[in-house]
């Protein structure tokens, strides 16, 4: 396969989906789709990208690192750019206070832990880094990107009733009881190329116009380029929004024509799990 071409998308439905999505995207009938992924490329198999569209509480969760994960698999750090947020959107992140784990064990059980988070008001602009260990749950009302290690290890602390495995003991054994910190957090200006993670497992910049030669030598080698409005290009390919494509380099694409991209790679290569 070419180093350059467009990812193919995965439509994945939740409980938690829209049946209606914002362009340029679209649900079947009957369809609530929550998640958008773009398929990794064998080239960065470390890396997932996707879009979330929420109507309903996602679960409490949490996701083990590396060291974690079961054998011959990666631990799970992400992060999310909020895009779109309704009146009264929040996220939790972490906890309001520091816990025990008995505390997180009654609280699973008694459904007070969703109590215990902090809930953030969440805007456009608004950026949030989850390591792995932290305790989390995304609300209704919003459309979030999120860049993440390509990993579906998720457990369930708390899922409001909903029919759907959980995983208590998992969750136990990997959740950090502490807050979230508030170097993990930003709200962005509304203009302007920033970088947003620099490791440990990912890079992500926000790219406004044109890279400069700092980011052109900082993405020098493979990358993913998720256009946010406008069209970039690489070659005869065009990168509209709502799409994602693999780039042999940075300075492979032209941003001419594109407004505002976002622009990730893996710090230490391929995956191995």
């Amino acid at each position: 396969m070419s180093m350059a071409h467009l990812l193919p998308t995965r439509m994945v439905e939740k409980v938690w989906g829209r049946d209606a999505l914002p362009a340029p995207f679209s649900a079947s009938d009957g369809q609530r789709i929550g998640e958008i992924w773009f398929e990794p490329p064998p080239e960065l198999d470390a890396l997932l990208v996707k879009y979330l569209f929420t109507s309903d509480k996602l679960s409490v969760q949490v996701h083990p690192n590396d060291a974690q994960a079961p054998a011959g698999s990666n631990g799970k750090e992400e992060c999310w750019l909020v895009l779109d947020a309704e009146p009264e959107a929040k996220l939790a992140i972490g906890f309001r206070q520091d816990v025990t784990v008995e505390q997180m064990r009654a609280g699973a059980l008694d459904g007070s832990i969703e109590h215990m988070l902090e809930w953030h008001d969440a805007r456009p602009g608004d950026f949030f880094y989850i390591p792995a260990g932290t305790v989390h749950a995304i609300g209704p009302g919003l459309s979030l990107v999120e860049v993440q290690q390509n990993s579906d290890i998720t457990y369930r602390f708390y899922d409001y009733g909903r029919p759907r495995d959980l995983h208590l003991e998992e969750s136990l054994s990997v959740a950090l009881g502490t807050p979230h910190g508030a170097e993990h957090r930003a709200s962005l200006p509304e203009q302007g190329s920033m970088t947003l993670v620099d490791g440990p497992h990912f890079l992500l910049d926000r790219l406004d116009g044109r890279p400069d030669a700092q980011l052109l030598a900082r993405y020098a080698a493979p990358l993913l380029v998720l256009p946010l409005a406008g069209e970039a290009r690489l070659g005869d390919t065009r990168i509209g929004a709502g799409e994602c494509a693999l780039a042999p380099s940075l300075d492979a694409v032209d941003f001419s024509a594109c407004q505002r991209a976002l622009l990730t790679a893996p710090v230490s290569g391929p995956a191995t799990g």
